[in-house]
């Protein structure tokens, strides 16, 4: 059994404790009361909701395009929304398995390295987390933003899990700034250091040292920064508008949940997605069901309807029309994974696995 099925197995048995555990708590889930819950749905708010996702997938483009500048001005941000949307369409269907192919499809449409678009996609999580963390801040510390939660008690210990992701993303920063100016002499240090308990495990992460410092020179300077931030801050603004929607279109005052605190949704919606099986998920909806029955003291039955729906607009919505981008280039998902990892592999002085 190699790697992936080992991490897919494992996956698979703490998603299934996990439903377990939900399933003993919900004694008097009511599948009945479940599939009712659908038949009042406005299916047009809903629509809007995945409409914004698409949106906000172009931001992603644009983003992107504003990172490739220094070495690519003439791209445009239309000519990479198709890789992005047949990269998040294999993220969606493979898993993190997936997580390669956009900056892969990106690279080899702009006859670019895959290493410095690899470099790209991890300084792009770093405006990611700061994005939403700036957000969730604003929500969480703002007077009066979380009176209407139904459980208070909650407050506090939101207030110390947001501190502590500032605090995470903070230490990021700084490490991405000593990355930027000692890139080199970090690398040598992680080779030396790492290099006697294993010389391949210490040349990679020296070799993703150097790559990443290569992906910071993509911030050309004071402007180029402030338009990544706004990209990233109005892209999360968006995805917390298609959350608001997909609540708000049950109709029930429990899913009537303001705009601030949408963002704590949210983000136990991506705490949760570190636990996800191909194609079907698993983490991200239980831990949004969780959030919404718990914090939020919405019915179990209408929670996990409302779970499982905003899993489907959110992740899975770019489905249908990644495919049909990926057909109409002659793409394989599968194909593009393992050339992906191929070339990853080859790039980083490794030889490649299987």
């Amino acid at each position: 059994m190699n790697k992936k099925r080992v991490i897919a197995s494992v996956v698979f048995l703490i998603l299934a404790f996990l439903v377990y555990l939900q399933y003993r708590e919900w004694h008097s889930f009511d599948w009945k009361t479940f599939w009712s819950q659908t038949r009042h749905i406005n299916w047009l708010r809903v629509a809007r909701g995945v409409g914004l996702i698409y949106v906000a997938y172009v931001m992603r483009a644009i983003r992107w395009k504003i990172f490739l500048k220094p070495v690519r001005p003439e791209a445009k941000a239309m000519d990479l929304v198709s890789p992005t949307l047949i990269g998040f369409t294999g993220l969606a269907v493979l898993g993190r398995a997936g997580e390669p192919i956009r900056p892969f499809l990106i690279a080899r449409r702009l006859k670019l390295t895959l290493s410095s678009q690899l470099a790209v996609w991890a300084v792009e999580r770093i405006f990611d987390i700061g994005a939403f963390t700036l957000l969730l801040a604003m929500a969480v510390f703002r007077e009066g933003g979380m009176e209407s939660i139904p459980e208070p008690g909650w407050y506090t210990d939101l207030q110390r899990g947001v501190l502590i992701l500032i605090g995470f993303v903070l230490g990021v920063v700084v490490a991405a700034v000593v990355i930027h100016r000692k890139g080199e002499a970090v690398a040598r240090w992680v080779e030396k250091e790492f290099g006697h308990l294993s010389a391949n495990l210490g040349h990679r992460i020296a070799q993703w040292v150097r790559e990443f410092g290569a992906g910071l020179n993509t911030i050309h300077g004071p402007l180029s920064f402030v338009w990544l931030t706004l990209a990233s801050v109005g892209m999360w603004y968006v995805i917390a508008l298609a959350y608001k929607e997909v609540t708000h279109s049950y109709g029930v005052a429990s899913l009537e949940i303001p705009l601030l605190q949408i963002l704590i949704l949210m983000g136990s919606s991506m705490v949760g997605s570190m636990l996800q099986l191909p194609a079907v998920g698993g983490g991200s909806q239980l831990a949004t069901i969780r959030t919404l029955s718990s914090l939020f003291s919405v019915p179990p039955e209408l929670a996990a309807s409302c779970g499982i729906l905003l899993w489907l607009v959110t992740f899975a919505a770019v489905v249908p029309v990644g495919l049909l981008l990926a057909h109409r280039e002659r793409l394989s998902l599968r194909k593009l994974s393992v050339e992906s990892h191929r070339a990853e592999e080859a790039e980083m002085g490794a030889p490649p696995a299987g």
